[in-house]
């Protein structure tokens, strides 16, 4: 196989959805299906034996579910000093709890199970790129779940250490607006401001973009009204 192509994981307890899925990233040129498991602990396995890019993770299995899997995935991948991969979490529901707590400890994104193939398959390309994804029906109410159900926490000092310039970033960012938007609205190039964004989440030692929402609601820096809709 190509070592460019992507390597993807399914994590799934219906054997069905499993299959579709696996036709689905097949017929992709540059996909590589990597394995499957149906339920969070055989995901750690998996996630170790194969060492897959993306993995699609459903959030309520037995055994172990999907955000216990997640989390034991990823501090995995920190303990060992290697590239985490991006984990989708997948759900039946428009706004899951299972769901929220997955992309809060770390997931980069959160689709419903009948998103149409087209979505799904350039989701799997967008986390791999190092970016977020999330249902776009849920968007808003999903983010607005941090803000209404965990009382504000003080703001840590780490976001003193951003610059005025990137604490801008930040708050363009946190509302939902992409590169491209944040570019045009503050006179930059695009890959200024994905520079600033990486530093950004370097300095408050978030994974992504979702983490940056959530950083953002948790400690009172954007509310509800603030995000776009």
């Amino acid at each position: 196989m190509s070592d460019d192509k992507i390597r993807v994981a399914l994590v799934d307890d219906q054997e069905l959805f499993r299959a579709g899925i696996r036709m689905l990233v097949g017929s992709q040129p540059d996909f590589e299906f990597v394995g499957e498991a149906g339920d969070g602990q055989a995901a750690i396995r998996l996630a170790e034996e194969t060492r897959p890019d993306v993995i699609l993770m459903d959030v309520r299995m037995p055994v172990m579910d999907g955000i216990q899997s997640t989390i034991a995935i990823l501090d995995a991948a920190d303990a060992a000093g290697t590239v985490p991969p991006r984990i989708i979490v997948l759900t039946t529901f428009d706004l899951d709890e299972g769901a929220a707590h997955a992309l809060r400890h770390g997931a980069s994104g959160f689709l419903l199970k009948d998103t149409q193939p087209g979505f799904l398959l350039a989701a799997i390309r967008t986390v791999h790129a190092g970016n977020a994804v999330i249902a776009p029906s849920a968007t808003r109410a999903l983010f607005s779940h941090f803000g209404s159900r965990t009382p504000t926490r003080p703001v840590p000092a780490e976001f003193g250490n951003l610059t005025t310039r990137e604490q801008g970033i930040f708050a363009l960012a946190a509302r939902g607006l992409s590169n491209a938007e944040i570019a045009a609205g503050e006179f930059l190039s695009e890959a200024t401001v994905k520079t600033h964004i990486s530093r950004v989440l370097g300095k408050l030692h978030l994974r992504d973009r979702v983490q940056l929402v959530i950083y953002a609601y948790e400690h009172g820096l954007i509310t509800p009204d603030a995000a776009r809709a």
